[in-house]
């Protein structure tokens, strides 16, 4: 028996009303993009290849390309670099043309390409079998406007009805969008200026003024001797240049052993390993073992410049601490406050007048000493606490 004629009419009616109404559960813009097309293929439009461009608000992308193809169950994502533009396969892009004005681009891959324009991209897809290719703006609010893509191995290509439809779709496709990339970029903005586990908490609802919870962890901060001077005496640009060198150097070793930085403050840098994780401490001396490294190349780096190498201290201490909410009524920060962190920022800057480098308190040393080489340094008064505090260095 024949399968019966599919209605085009009410089979686009469908993508869109599942557009719409049953994607509310679906997180990821990918996902909903991969299942649409195979919604348009089995509507009657037969999408062989499709795309969506995204600009995006990060610290060191431009945007993200989502690209599906028949037979793949999930779209692959590439992120796309800011000097992107600078690039000859944008230049001669598609996606150059629309970011210019044009309405549509659409090109016939069928024909002879002598006749056609000579973007990379209609080379590729020709050689995959593609025989038509459409581009088109999809507007965002406030005149937000990205790419979606589609392309056919139909001879003849997209007819007229296949062109409607897809036409009709955009509207629904770019509300749809536009909530996962304003949700990805809550989420994207809060990671790079609260970082991950604090933004997980505020994405989740912990908004409120002095909510928070008390969190066991190590505690490290770190800060550049001698910043003032620099700062009054070389260029504005070379002292952001040099702070993110510094910052680069390290967080990056911070992140990758688990730690998590709540604040950089002018420059310094808190940063916390909660000993949730059993092996937090020792995450934080590789971390800064890793730190000292890479300062090393830094300030080889800087020397090419003729620059001056650039010192540092760290303090390093364990204890409770209040991890939460904190500020004014209209304007809050997500950190941690308690003594432990302030003994921290003691053993920090005792660090300049003991001559070293890393200083780490007695009840943190005592959590690693039977794993790391440490110096004894001796007990000092620290201002604010009683107590002499027996003191550590660590030489990594």
């Amino acid at each position: 028996m024949n399968a019966p004629p599919i209605d085009p009419v009410a089979a686009h009616s469908d993508v869109v009303h599942w557009l719409t109404n049953g994607t509310r559960d679906e997180r990821f813009i990918d996902n909903i993009f991969a299942e649409l097309c195979v919604r348009l293929q089995r509507a009657g439009i037969p999408v062989k290849r499709a795309s969506l461009h995204i600009l995006i608000h990060h610290p060191q992308w431009l945007g993200a390309r989502i690209v599906w193809a028949d037979g793949m169950r999930e779209a692959e994502i590439s992120r796309v670099d800011y000097d992107v533009r600078e690039r000859s396969e944008y230049i001669d892009s598609p996606a150059n043309e629309i970011h210019d004005g044009a309405t549509e681009v659409r090109e016939n891959l069928a024909r002879d390409p002598s006749l056609g324009r000579k973007h990379a991209v209609y080379d590729e897809m020709r050689a995959k079998g593609l025989t038509d290719y459409v581009a088109w703006p999809l507007y965002h609010t406030l005149g937000k406007q990205h790419i979606v893509t589609f392309a056919t191995d139909q001879p003849g290509g997209f007819d007229g009805a296949h062109i409607a439809g897809l036409l009709k779709l955009l509207p629904a496709l770019a509300l749809v969008s536009e909530i996962r990339v304003k949700n990805r970029l809550a989420r994207t903005l809060l990671e790079t200026y609260v970082g991950s586990h604090a933004s997980e908490l505020i994405l989740a609802g912990a908004t409120r003024r002095g909510s928070g919870t008390t969190v066991r962890a190590a505690i490290m901060i770190c800060d550049l001797r001698d910043f003032t001077r620099i700062s009054d005496n070389w260029p504005r640009d070379d002292v952001i240049d040099l702070l993110n060198g510094y910052f680069d150097a390290m967080s990056e070793p911070i992140a990758r052993h688990g730690g998590e930085i709540l604040k950089f403050i002018g420059d310094g840098l808190l940063a916390i390993f909660p000993l949730s994780q059993p092996s937090a401490c020792a995450n934080l001396l590789h971390a800064v073992a890793e730190a000292r490294q890479a300062m090393v190349a830094l300030n080889e780096k800087n020397s090419g410049n003729g620059r001056a190498p650039l010192n540092y201290g760290i303090g390093v201490h364990v204890g409770d601490v209040m991890y939460g909410n904190i500020g004014s009524r209209s304007r809050l920060d997500f950190t941690v406050i308690g003594p432990a962190v302030n003994m921290a920022s003691r053993l920090e800057a005792l660090t300049k007048q003991l001559g070293r480098t890393v200083l780490l308190s007695r009840a943190f040393a005592d959590l690693v000493a039977s794993d790391f080489d440490l110096e004894r340094v001796g007990e000092y008064p620290v201002r604010g606490f009683n107590d002499p505090i027996e003191l550590f260095a660590y030489h990594g």
